[in-house]
């Protein structure tokens, strides 16, 4: 069984792979860069901080915990256990997939980028649901980024599903965590 969603994995990596051209080759590398989304991450501070600057340390506390956990369980934890190799650096596929630019760790299985862009994602819509408009737009950012490892060749369809999914997780214990730990302070103080 996990022998045959391996073969589809990497079937269906090859063939997303195989879709690329030169012209967007720079582009999509651009794309994957964190320091690109620098002003989307800057237009969030701000609509945070504004919607309520005294409670915003309280969502920006929970996105930090949600990347660090996200960050910290797929490379500290899953890539060393798994020890799946990144598509670039499996010696079966040499001069088979596209690869732009650098390849990063050996190991691939789950993508911290997946992880950390849909935990941003599920955190901010969940945390700030219905006070800022507009962020389910967030969870395009995350697919972007995440097709952007499939297109450069440093990540199979299943590792950034499986970092999507992790992210997810990730953003669902750092908002339980905010609100349990807020509520659990409110209460003191009132008492």
């Amino acid at each position: 069984m996990i022998e045959t969603v391996k073969k589809w994995d990497e079937d269906l990596f090859l063939w997303l792979n195989s879709f690329h051209s030169e012209t967007l080759d720079p582009i999509i590398f651009q794309m994957t860069e964190t320091i690109t989304w620098l002003p989307l991450f800057l237009f969030l501070i701000y609509k945070i901080y504004r919607i309520d600057p005294k409670d915003s340390w309280w969502v920006f506390g929970g996105i930090m915990l949600t990347i660090l956990i996200a960050d910290q369980v797929t490379s500290g934890l899953m890539k060393p256990f798994f020890e799946r190799l990144r598509p670039c650096h499996d010696p079966r596929w040499e001069g088979i997939i596209h690869n732009y630019g650098r390849c990063g760790g050996l190991y691939g299985f789950v993508s911290s980028h997946a992880a950390n862009t849909f935990g941003l994602a599920v955190f901010l819509n969940r945390k700030l649901k219905g006070k800022i408009k507009g962020l389910r737009w967030l969870y395009l950012y995350a697919f972007v980024v995440s097709y952007t490892r499939i297109y450069l060749g440093v990540h199979y369809p299943w590792d950034i599903l499986l970092g999507a999914v992790m992210g997810t997780l990730a953003a669902w214990i750092s908002w339980f965590f905010i609100v349990f730990v807020k509520r659990e302070l409110v209460k003191k103080i009132l008492k």
